[in-house]
Parts: structure tokens; sequence; C-alpha cells
């Protein structure tokens, strides 16, 4: 496998380095950080001593000198360490780089993430930007992009055991969930739900567990960082809005890998992959604070007419519209066109998955997907 470059840039100070398992944060803190001390609590030994005894950690760290780092991988598995880290920042000035796979542990603690003294960052699957030349939207659509898999020579073999380590590793072993079972039958019918608003009525009744059990089961994915909600916008526009947000998975492969899905996919699959991939490509590219304010997606009600991204950076607004389909046509474009009277409305873009850039007869651009993802890398998504 190429050494790819990562799009994360170590901070000159104490952070916090959040992403699903698989997604390359190890791998990156030895490159970005060769010199750091490293404290794995993934190592069990080392993790039961300190979780008999947290004050054994100042300790390990004798050597270390003002400014030095210090990386703890999988710090969410001892929240409690992260008071001795708050006290080591401020007394010796050591600098912490802070890995793990979930924040779910650490907000339960009630740890206030070190109030400010730490930065957040995230890690996503590789993006288009990320692979250069070896990027393929086709093999991303099917098996992902996260590291482990990306290298791999049975892709489809990978991801089903990641969806095994995924269980076992964060659920079962963090004790996630008291109804382990409850939550295994919630996994592919969430699966299948990638891409559409969501009904936790719906399911709660294909898992067979309560409406509030639902509510705690989607928070779990967005912990563990392999989904996220996107909002609903309210255009105030005179017309009847869908309010509930909807769910998208962050990698293409990983959703597949639950629903048990690894050949080529089928036609009713590849819109919402698609749209899962471009939303992670704009979350993977907006760290550093200028892609957007806030995301949303816009729907009338019981209407045809949607707009799968809306993106907002101050008073402005950027609407964007994806579909896999290979040629264009122009009811591709009827979301973008009912959204036209938004107030702030800059540049309204179709992203499909032909090969042809040009400009509508209203003004709407029509990118492929490659052109999109190395466009929104290059900070050039919003017109100039």
């Amino acid at each position: 496998m190429s050494i790819y470059t990562r799009l994360i840039r170590a901070p000159a100070q104490s952070f916090f380095l959040f992403g699903m398992r698989g997604v390359g944060k190890s791998t990156w803190i030895r490159g970005a950080l060769p010199d750091a001390l490293v404290i794995d609590l993934l190592d069990e030994r080392l993790y039961r001593d300190l979780l008999a005894d947290p004050s054994l950690f100042p300790e390990m760290l004798g050597e270390c000198a003002a400014g030095d780092w210090v990386v703890v991988d999988e710090v969410q598995r001892l929240p409690e360490l992260l008071n001795e880290v708050h006290r080591l920042i401020e007394d010796r000035r050591l600098r912490f780089a802070l890995l793990g796979s979930s924040a779910r542990k650490l907000k339960a603690a009630g740890t206030n993430l070190l109030a400010g003294r730490a930065l957040r960052r995230m890690m996503y699957p590789m993006t288009a930007w990320e692979l250069g030349e070896d990027f393929d939207l086709e093999r991303v659509l099917r098996f992902g992009s996260l590291p482990l898999v990306w290298a791999s020579a049975a892709p489809d073999e990978t991801l089903e055991a990641y969806g095994e380590l995924y269980l076992r590793e964060e659920i079962r072993a963090e004790a996630l969930v008291r109804n382990l079972p409850g939550f295994v039958r919630f996994l592919p019918v969430a699966a299948l739900m990638n891409g559409s608003v969501v009904n936790v009525s719906g399911l709660a009744r294909e898992a067979g567990v309560a409406r509030a059990t639902v509510h705690g089961y989607l928070e779990i994915l967005e912990d563990t960082l392999l989904a996220y909600r996107l909002p609903a916008f309210e255009t105030r526009m005179r017309v009847r809005e869908r309010k509930h947000p909807k769910l998208y998975w962050v990698d293409p492969g990983v959703v597949r890998a639950v629903k048990r899905q690894f050949g080529v996919p089928v036609a009713e699959e590849r819109g919402p992959l698609l749209e899962s991939w471009a939303g992670a490509t704009l979350r993977a590219h907006a760290q550093g604070g200028e892609l957007f304010d806030e995301m949303y997606y816009w729907s009338p009600h019981r209407s045809q007419a949607e707009v799968d991204f809306l993106l907002r950076r101050g008073s402005e607004f950027l609407a964007i519209e994806v579909k896999a389909a290979s040629r264009y046509h122009s009811g591709l474009l009827r979301g973008l066109r009912a959204l036209d009277g938004l107030d702030g409305l800059g540049r309204r873009l179709l992203v499909y998955t032909g090969a042809r850039s040009f400009r509508s007869t209203d003004g709407i651009d029509v990118w492929p997907a490659r052109r999109f993802a190395l466009e929104t890398a290059a900070g050039a998504l919003w017109p100039r």
C-alpha cells in the first residue's frame, strides 16, 4: 500500500484526536510525533495497572521535560487519566496527543475534555485528496476507504472482520449497551436507513426494542463516530418542510459490512452510498473552519424535491445535490431549482457520476464526483 499524506496536522498544543476504529490514528501519530512517549491503553497489562492506580501515570512520564509530547492511545478506556493529564499540562507544561475511537465514556464520566486546554481534531476515512491518483469512486462505494480495508488483499473479508471487531472491542468491551442482542438487531436496520430521514418508531419496531432505547443506540453510533445525524433546514419560504434529521454513516464500506453486502453495489444502494461519501468528504475538509459553519439538508414535506446538503457560512448558503446518475438530465436539478428563492444562496451544485462539467441555463453548476472532491479539498467549493 502507498503511504498516503493525511489531511490532519499536529497542532502546537495538546489535542484530542477522535476517529472511528481503523481510520489510521495510531499510524499517523507515529509519523507526526516520532519522538513522543506512547502510552497504549490497548496493552492490557498497562491498562490494568493504570485502572488499579491512576497515580502511576505521572511516574511513567518521569523523564519527560516541558514541551515534550506524550501520546495516550485509546484514552476513552480510562477517562480518569484526564485529571492527571490536566495537572501535567499545568504543572509540567507537557503536551499530550489523546487518541480515541469514542468520546462516549469521556462524556459519561463527566469530564470537561480539559476545559479548552486541548484542541479537538477528527480523522475520517481517506478522502479523494488523500488517495490522489489511487482514488477510485467505485471501489470507495463498494469497500469504503478505511486504511486497513484499502490496504487489504481481501477487503470484503476485512470489512466482515471489522464489524465483529466493532462489536467486540467498542461495544461489548466498553460496556456501552446493556442489551447487546438488541443493539446487534438494531445495527443492520440502521444501516438500511443510511441517507434516510430518521424514523425512530420504525427502528424500534424492526429491532424489537423501545423507542427510548433507539435514541440511545443512535447516540452510540455517533459517539463511536460511525454515523451522524444531519439536521433539516427550515427556509421560511412558505412551504411545509421536513424537520426530522437524516442518518448518514461515515464510511460506505462499513455500512455495507453491517448489512453483510460485499458485492458490487446494486442500483438502489448507490444513491445513499454516494451521498454518505459526499457528506464525509465535506466534514473531513471542514476542520479548518472555513468550509462551512453549519451543514443541513432541505426537503419540502411530501415532495420529491430535495437538497442533500445545504451549507451555511455566515449569511451565505451553498446547496449541493448528489445523484448516482452517470448521465445528466434536467430532472436531476428539481431540488436545487425549488430552493432558488432562498436568501443568501450563492452556488447551486449538482454532483453526479458522469465525466462532464458544465453549467445549466439557469446557473446550476454540474460537476463529476471527483471534481467535487478535489474542489472541496482546494477550498474552491464556494463561488469567488
